[in-house]
């Protein structure tokens, strides 16, 4: 078990497979890119699952999200994904992703054991697109939501951040459009994980703000306490239902209290938050022969060590030195 001083019991493992990216958004990197790591830095396919059978097996997780940077850009994605359905308890497994590669993947992501996925989108103007990702693939994403739809990886939940100036207008357009096509959008408040530490609070899209724009066209019902559970999305339902639409208040309504997470980053690094400053290596652990057993005590010292919150409310925060394209959304 993953418990914390606070009495949290972590049951959810992100794990991102690689820092590399096929976007640079405007909120996640520079244009140019950012220093990648070294492919011998990075864990290999076997290393990944055998962590993940550690945390299954030993410490109670119960549900694995295969993250990034971009998953899909990772070669052995497909063979990890059925390396994980095999294990005995078999954890749900989902992936967030893009997009971008998913029209070519999906059916084989399905085939392997992947329950779901959640599709990165902030906006159905492909300029705008191009605008907050600096790069001409909206219809790619697109096409990759319906293959994902087609393929069975349902829920297939939409996340999307709103910018000042860019698309902060469109929220009701993506519930629209996310309802006709029986995708379950979720709105995220932008959050500083940015590598060139620009975000600011006051000029951030609040969820205040985004519910009160979608009631300009929607009626919507908060969904009862008790279906929420350490979800991190409070979520509505629209107009009567069945649709609901999800909202992420990271920064003005955290959730820390409910917490259920606990992060592997690409280079076997152990992180009790996104937000965290420090990091515990199982990698080290990993590549000096280390029995399970060892492994399994190292992250739940980690663990117990959690911080109560991430503290986004305290004058004194400071932004991670690590983007989130290092250390998995």
């Amino acid at each position: 078990m993953l418990i914390d001083t606070y009495g949290r019991v972590a049951t959810d493992l992100r794990v991102s497979l690689t820092d590399r990216c096929n976007l640079r958004c405007t909120y996640c990197m520079p244009e140019e890119g950012l220093q990648w790591l070294a492919k011998p830095d990075l864990l290999t396919d076997d290393e990944i699952v055998r962590l993940i059978d550690i945390a299954v097996t030993s410490l109670g997780i119960k549900e694995v999200r295969f993250t990034g940077g971009e998953p899909l850009l990772r070669p052995g994605l497909v063979g990890i994904v059925e390396r994980v359905a095999a294990l005995d308890p078999r954890p749900q497994m989902s992936l967030t992703t893009n997009g971008i590669g998913l029209r070519r993947t999906a059916t084989a992501l399905k085939a392997a054991g992947l329950d779901r996925v959640n599709v990165s989108l902030d906006t159905l103007r492909p300029e705008t697109f191009k605008t907050l990702t600096r790069r001409d693939r909206h219809k790619d994403v697109i096409e990759g939501l319906q293959a994902a739809r087609d393929a069975g990886l349902t829920p297939v939940k939409v996340n999307t951040v709103l910018m000042p100036g860019l698309n902060e207008d469109e929220a009701p357009d993506l519930l629209a459009w996310a309802v006709e096509h029986d995708y379950e959008l979720r709105f995220i408040e932008q959050m500083p994980l940015d590598a060139q530490h620009g975000w600011k609070r006051d000029g951030m899209v609040t969820a205040g703000d985004i519910l009160a724009s979608l009631r300009t066209r929607f009626d919507l019902t908060p969904e009862a306490t008790d279906e929420r559970g350490s979800a991190p999305a409070e979520r509505w339902v629209v107009d009567g239902g069945p649709h609901r639409v999800g909202v992420i208040a990271s920064v003005t309504r955290p959730f820390c209290a409910a917490c259920d997470r606990t992060r592997l980053t690409a280079d076997g690094q152990i992180r009790t938050c996104l937000f965290a400053q420090e990091e515990t290596d199982l990698r080290a652990a990993l590549r000096s022969d280390a029995p399970d057993e060892e492994i399994a005590r190292i992250w739940r010292l980690a663990m117990w060590g959690k911080k109560a919150g991430a503290g986004l409310d305290d004058p004194s925060f400071v932004q991670p030195d690590r983007p989130m394209s290092a250390i998995g959304g």
